[in-house]
């Protein structure tokens, strides 16, 4: 008994040792935490799904819209109802004018009651307003168009931030190998040069020089991890992430020539920009904004309907002194023709402010103009730095390589090889930062064009 009660002590324990460590080396997975590498098409998806400025932007555009259908509303009937109660001090009484003439005495009769209800209904139907209400439903609808399109914008500029994110986070990777491939042969060449020293082939001085070379590239692989945190940490922001998630990328620096010339790129500018549909519908709609304030020039006519009821009761079922129901129609016109100018003043304001739009519009085709020639030039500017990086890798690769084998032999100096590695972790950094300056400027480059990531 004591055996087999030991044997299952034993087996319990080895059960819980067997899940604790089973615990440990697979730890559980955190609600909502990222897994795996996300590519740039789902991060750019997830950012517009979760975007606070965009929802706001898509909040303007569900005001703009009641906003139209409140100005379509103009041109319906409008129904309105009322019901009164009139309490008076005494009855109402008709006497005989002809009586008293007569010199008779006067017999007053009741013709009313003390109490009165009433209730009423009442339609108005606009015939004509001058243009106004046309004009002003335009406006509305215009100003609609006009929002969508900054909603558009707010779209562009988001995914460009992504997009500029997510290329940062390549480039702090592709850096931080260069950094740790530079320790890594710094920490040989120290090991190199520690052998020579205790062979008596270099003096002390060399030692130490690759000794403070290696803690300067150290320092160097900080900084590179540092900056490759700190670009994390903005990626994890646009997508409304918590900042110390993981992140996984995918290495998406690869130069794709662009084919487009510069004139191509402007007038695709000019034509699909959305700053510059905004803009032009903002013209349009000041435009309308002077037809409505003129409108005022003329009259307005409509057509009202009445049906009412009246009683001496809550009921207004009539009374023995009047009907119980009586309606009309009526069209009736109003216009204001004198007012000291006030109209006048108001036509000349939504003029001025017609031209200030027609003048935002054209610095905003001088702006984007100038921002794309900006974008196209930086573009040319990287395309044209990674080839030159490229040779200088293959180039510095090389000298490393030579200078490591006659620092071996001891025909170059301690201070040729760091001089050789230095070189070389320059031209590996040049060539990460074009190849990634050349794709962020591209993406600028198609913003500029009014473009999305994916569109050409």
């Amino acid at each position: 008994m004591r055996k087999r009660t030991t044997k299952r002590i034993r087996l319990r324990e080895l059960l819980f040792v067997g899940i604790l460590a089973a615990g440990i080396g697979c730890p559980p997975l955190v609600s909502g935490e990222p897994r795996g590498t996300i590519s740039l098409k789902e991060s750019i998806e997830e950012a517009l799904r979760k975007s606070p400025t965009l929802h706001s932007a898509r909040e303007g555009v569900q005001v703009a819209e009641s906003q139209r259908r409140e100005a379509f509303t103009s041109f319906l009937p409008r129904f309105s109802t009322s019901y009164s109660y009139k309490r008076l001090n005494e009855a109402p009484e008709f006497t005989l004018p002809i009586l008293i003439q007569l010199g008779l005495t006067p017999l007053a009769t009741q013709s009313g009651t003390k109490d009165n209800y009433n209730w009423g209904v009442e339609v108005h139907q606009p015939l004509f307003a001058g243009g106004g209400i046309l004009a002003n439903y335009q406006a509305y609808r215009t100003n609609l168009q006009a929002v969508r399109q900054e909603e558009r914008t707010a779209v562009l500029d988001l995914v460009l931030e992504v997009q500029t994110a997510y290329l940062n986070i390549v480039k702090a990777e592709k850096l931080r190998e260069v950094a740790l491939s530079s320790v890594e042969r710094l920490s040989a060449h120290r090991d190199m040069t520690r052998h020579f020293y205790e062979v008596g082939m270099v003096p002390r001085n060399d030692l130490l020089y690759a000794e403070v070379e290696l803690a300067n590239g150290r320092q160097a692989l900080l900084r590179a991890e540092n900056g490759l945190d700190m670009a994390k940490a903005k990626f994890n922001t646009l997508l409304r992430r918590n900042m110390e998630s993981p992140v996984a990328v995918e290495d998406i620096l690869a130069y794709r020539p662009y084919e487009k010339e510069f004139g191509e790129c402007l007038n695709t500018a000019l034509e699909r920009r959305t700053e510059i549909k905004t803009h032009a519908l903002r013209v349009e709609q000041a435009q309308k904004s002077v037809q409505l304030a003129r409108s005022d020039y003329y009259p307005s006519v409509n057509l009202v309907g009445n049906y009412s009821r009246y009683g001496d009761e809550p009921g207004v079922s009539g009374s023995r002194y009047q009907d119980s129901e009586s309606w009309y129609v009526m069209a009736m016109a109003n216009w204001n023709f004198w007012e000291w100018g006030k109209t006048k003043y108001r036509v000349d304001a939504s003029l001025s402010r017609e031209r200030q739009a027609s003048d935002a519009l054209e610095n905003v085709r001088d702006a984007v103009s100038l921002e794309l020639k900006n974008a196209w030039l930086f573009l040319k500017e990287a395309e044209q730095q990674i080839s030159v990086t490229r040779k200088a890798v293959v180039q510095a690769e090389e000298n490393y390589r030579i200078t490591t084998e006659r620092y071996r032999e001891q025909v170059s100096t301690a201070t040729d090889v760091i001089d050789a590695q230095a070189l070389l972790t320059r031209a590996n950094s040049d060539h990460t930062r074009a190849l990634s300056d050349y794709l962020i400027s591209l993406a600028g480059l198609k913003r500029a064009m009014g473009a999305a990531y994916d569109e050409e």
